[in-house]
């Protein structure tokens, strides 16, 4: 939203610099984003007449002109403008006035000299001179009644400043001069201004039938038929000047009108050429297969989701957000049949968006425009018209035809001023709140400790306690509101020491090489599907795009997606970890602290490696990082504790290359190579590997125990076990743990390690052969042969019994 400081101080003037102002706004909620002056710094520019034109003796493109500039004696200027001519005022810049700067940066000084032989005595000047515009067609054309001699910055308002201000959705009250006037009054407690809209006499009895067959599309319309207008007539100066300002280019009166009540109070108008209108008008919503073309050249596709206004014959306006071009106004427009209508916010939203533009009018509509005043700003609109456009003796102004459908409801909102003082933290009196409400024009009814406020027509965003209680904190001054320290008594709570926090765990990653990564929580539906096998994933009321519309119920997808932008980037080695939450359905039925009813939040931790393991160099040859690189990394992040990993089927990973992560027992995540399908889909060169595993588990670490150490020496025994393929490794190591566990003989254990295994000759096509390495240490005493070779049997024994184990010879 920008405006004229000076426009808005017609309305509202507080005894405020345009700083303390724009400082003001900002601290009320209306942030201030810019504050530009509306023309650079110049001096001794006055309002001047051309007396006499003559040409130039020396030269055909210049004139020599006798100029009024009000210093009691005829200037002689020579100027080269076309559209020089005698009696026109333009601005003049005496001799030692200094203009903004040119194309060199430098700041231009007027001096009396020679121009081909003929003294010039000042310049006469065009708008790009003197930096308003970047017109340069001719000198600058002042009316007729401007005052020979004033200053021009005066007589054109130069030290007026353009405010650009950055609105809230809920603020809609806020889009026009008048409603920003209203915050200043206000804030300020100056009076308020308003622009007076006094009914324009009738001089006819003609209405044009309307009728509104969409209540919900339409609450209010009013219009009037207004007859024999000069559409050729001039935009005031003031009010093209206010509209410039405005950002806001002028393009006709008639046109220039409806936009300057726009911006002055916040309605929205259309005016039709009347004489286009076959017949009556219909307010309807659309239908499939009609089609409009918009005053800007589109011609649009409508169906039922968008409102229109029809005559008898074809559409001619895209209700609420732009008119259609069979009846715009022209400079060959006479009658004309202006509306101001209520639109529904809900039965705009989206529409102009779906069309790939937006405009003012649909930019206000969609957020709430007063519904109680369009007869009186039908009012406003006609006498500007009247005055601007009007011929005397041809104009013939027809009655306001309003026609109230449905409005909407104003329902109370109680504010409590105890509620209001704890939120805002400010011991407020209901004499303060009374006085804040007083101030915005907010009707209540007052109770002791309780507001009972009757939004305004004007205003949408009043719904609930909270909007009061904001639009007292604004009123207050946030600024006002002093920085307290918590009450509360604060302690340094000890962290407990078999917990690590998440931090420690992403430098632990860190120092594997990983970069951290940051995700958004919605993802591609697709990624569901594809990567969790999801077929009802959670979805999202409101997604910021298309593409993101569910929640993740796990972190695959995001960093595949990761590895993608780096690859597409001409990075060939991605290592990313993210810790992060993913999203699950679960059977709770009521909100907690950190809960959702009927949802699961936990806490994972997910990594990736794509490409070589390790950095090109000259000490180790290249490779491209595979499951044991990355297992190698998920023990060394769970380490002390030992980890478990089992077969496992996973939607994302492949068949024969992925495990299931166990830690006591429990699965606590998969581990694996992306199946070789999402490989092909996704357009991978290579197939990343990569973990999730539930972050509270990996938190968890046992806290240090004492054991003694051993002053005797070890003996390493080695054993080669044949076993069936089908039988896991690590069963076996499970059967021999627990031997030891259960075995006295063997608690001389201390470490076993698998360190081969092998398939081919001398053993059976279903056999494999599996080599351990026992070490045995005894605390008390060197170990005999006799021990260590009792220990061995019952091992041996064990696996042959359990898993028909026998010894490789």
């Amino acid at each position: 939203m920008q405006f004229s400081e000076n426009w808005l101080r017609t309305m509202a003037n507080p005894a405020l610099s345009s700083d303390e102002l724009s400082h003001l706004l900002t601290m009320s909620g209306l942030e201030v984003e810019e504050v530009e002056t509306v023309a650079p710094p110049f001096t001794k520019v006055v309002v001047a007449q051309v007396v006499e034109v003559a040409k130039h003796p020396n030269a055909d493109r210049l004139n020599v002109c006798q100029v009024d500039a009000g210093t009691g004696s005829l200037l002689n200027i020579v100027c080269g403008a076309p559209n020089v001519a005698a009696g026109m005022k333009v601005p003049c810049a005496l001799a030692g006035a200094v203009l903004p700067p040119g194309d060199d940066g430098k700041p231009f000084e007027i001096k009396v000299g020679q121009l081909r032989g003929v003294e010039s005595q000042g310049m006469l000047c065009s708008a790009r001179e003197l930096k308003l515009s970047d017109e340069h067609g001719g000198l600058l054309a002042l009316p007729d009644d401007a005052p020979v001699g004033q200053d021009f910055r005066d007589y054109y308002e130069l030290d007026d400043r353009k405010f650009t201000i950055k609105l809230t959705p809920n603020k809609a009250d806020c889009l026009s001069v008048l409603g920003v006037a209203r915050e200043v009054s206000a804030l300020t407690g100056v009076t308020l201004n308003a622009p007076e809209c006094h009914p324009v006499a009738t001089s006819s009895d003609e209405k044009l039938p309307v009728s509104i067959k969409a209540p919900d599309l339409c609450g209010r319309f009013s219009g009037r038929v207004i007859r024999g207008l000069n559409a050729h007539a001039a935009t005031p100066a003031w009010m093209k000047q206010r509209l410039e300002r405005s950002g806001q280019r002028s393009i006709s009166a008639l046109v220039d009108i409806s936009n300057y009540v726009m911006l002055e109070l916040g309605r929205p108008t259309h005016v039709f050429d009347l004489d286009k209108i076959h017949g009556g008008l219909e307010v309807r919503w659309g239908r499939k297969g009609e089609s409009l073309k918009l005053l800007n050249g589109n011609t649009v596709e409508l169906d039922d989701w968008v409102g229109v206004i029809a005559d008898d014959s074809q559409v001619e306006s895209l209700a609420g957000i732009m008119g259609g071009d069979a009846t715009a106004v022209s400079l060959d427009t006479q009658n004309i049949y202006l509306e101001a209508a209520f639109w529904w916010p809900q039965a705009l939203q989206g529409r102009a968006r779906r069309y790939n533009f937006s405009t003012d009018a649909a930019h206000r509509f969609e957020r709430g425009v007063d519904y109680a005043t369009t007869v009186e700003h039908i009012e406003r609109i006609t006498a500007l018209i009247v005055d601007i456009c009007g011929q005397p003796g041809q104009t013939t102004v027809g009655p306001v035809d309003d026609q109230i459908v449905k409005l909407p409801a104003r329902n109370p909102v109680t504010l409590r001023t105890a509620r209001a003082v704890k939120v805002i933290g400010v011991a407020l009196s209901d004499d303060q709140v009374a006085d804040i409400f007083t101030r915005l024009r907010l009707p209540f009814e007052r109770r002791p400790g309780e507001f009972s406020v009757t939004p305004p027509s004007f205003r949408f965003d009043l719904e609930i306690e909270e909007d009061l209680i904001e639009e007292v904190a604004r009123v207050y001054g946030f600024e006002n509101i002093p920085a307290l320290p918590p009450v509360a008594a604060s302690a340094i709570r000890i962290a407990p020491e078999n917990q690590r926090s998440l931090f420690t765990l992403r430098r632990q990653l860190a120092d594997r090489d990983f970069q951290e990564v940051v995700n958004f929580s919605f993802i591609e539906e697709a990624w569901e599907r594809d990567f969790a096998a999801n077929a009802n994933p959670i979805r999202l009321l409101n997604p910021i795009a298309s593409q993101m519309s569910v929640m993740r119920s796990n972190l695959v997808g995001s960093l595949l997606a990761n590895v993608k932008y780096n690859l597409n980037r001409k990075l060939s080695r991605v290592r990313a970890f993210e810790v992060a939450a993913v999203y699950l359905r679960a059977d709770t039925r009521e909100d907690g602290t950190l809960a959702v009813a009927g949802f699961h939040q936990p806490k994972r931790i997910g990594a990736v490696a794509y490409g070589a393991v390790a950095e090109e160099q000259w000490g180790q040859p290249t490779r491209n990082a595979d499951f044991y690189d990355l297992k190698a990394d998920l023990e060394a992040l769970f380490a002390p504790r030992v980890l478990r990993f089992e077969k496992l089927e996973h939607p994302a990973l492949h068949p024969g290359r992925s495990a299931q992560v166990m830690l006591d027992g429990l699965a606590i995540g998969f581990i694996g190579e992306l199946h070789p399908r999402w490989q092909q889909k996704y357009e991978l060169p290579l197939a990343p590997v990569l973990f999730e595993v539930d972050a509270v588990a990996a938190q968890q670490r046992p806290l240090p125990s004492y054991q003694e150490i051993s002053k005797f020496p070890a003996v390493a025994r080695d054993l080669a076990l044949v076993v069936k393929h089908e039988v896991a490794a690590g069963d076996v190591i499970d059967t021999l743990a627990s031997v030891k566990a259960s075995t006295p003989a063997c608690s001389i254990l201390q470490a076993l390690v698998l360190f081969d295994e092998y398939r081919g000759k001398g053993l059976e096509d279903d056999e494999k052969s599996l080599a351990f390495r026992f070490t045995l240490q005894d605390t008390q005493s060197t170990l005999s042969d006799n021990k260590v070779d009792e220990a061995m049997a019952a091992f041996i024994a064990a696996v042959q019994s359990k898993h028909g184990a026998r010894l490789r010879t």
